[in-house]
């Protein structure tokens, strides 16, 4: 056990921090900060939660499909491919079509390294970022095969779901989600 903590520890890069008390109400852990893109007139809301707060982003029922891709700016694989859903986004969002970007980046670099990297590259894919050292917790919430390692995508629509640790390509990417059309 103590093996996989360090194991889960070394892919994700975790930060130090306490664990997120288990009596803290999800509705305490949202926070939202105002990020301001290139032309300064389009702000995104960049919304932080631990995980008990995170979790209704992975099971609504509401027959959208949801793209959920989590990632962080320190992780080359996940900068290579956040075109792919960044287009993804921009072609599917008026067809029920929602992309979500979860930043795995340590809470105390939002300011020097998440916001301006949101800012640069114009993201308009809703980012969230996930705020919870307790991997061992929420991975396997997450997907019980997830080693914890990202670049990882969970698609699904309703009840149908699909998970991956891995990259894509965008024609990868878009035939999975037209998959869900079906």
């Amino acid at each position: 056990m103590k093996l996989k903590m360090l194991i889960i520890a070394v892919l994700l890069i975790c930060s130090c921090a306490d664990k997120n008390k288990e009596t803290e109400a999800a509705t305490q852990n949202t926070k939202k900060e105002v990020v301001i893109t290139n032309n300064e007139s389009k702000k995104i809301d960049l919304e932080v939660y631990n995980f008990a707060g995170f979790e209704k982003f992975l099971s609504k029922k509401d027959d959208k499909i949801y793209v959920i891709n989590f990632w962080a700016t320190w992780c080359a694989p996940c900068i290579k491919e956040l075109p792919y859903f960044e287009k993804l986004n921009e072609t599917y969002k008026n067809k029920n079509v929602e992309v979500i970007l979860v930043s795995l980046d340590f809470s105390h670099l939002y300011e020097k390294k998440l916001k301006p990297f949101i800012k640069k590259k114009q993201l308009q894919s809703k980012v969230i970022a996930l705020d919870d050292a307790d991997m061992n917790s929420w991975i396997p919430k997450v997907n019980e095969k997830w080693s914890g390692s990202i670049p990882a995508t969970v698609i699904y629509k309703n009840d149908e779901r699909k998970f991956f640790e891995k990259s894509f390509n965008y024609e990868e990417l878009k035939k999975e989600v037209e998959d869900f059309f079906n």
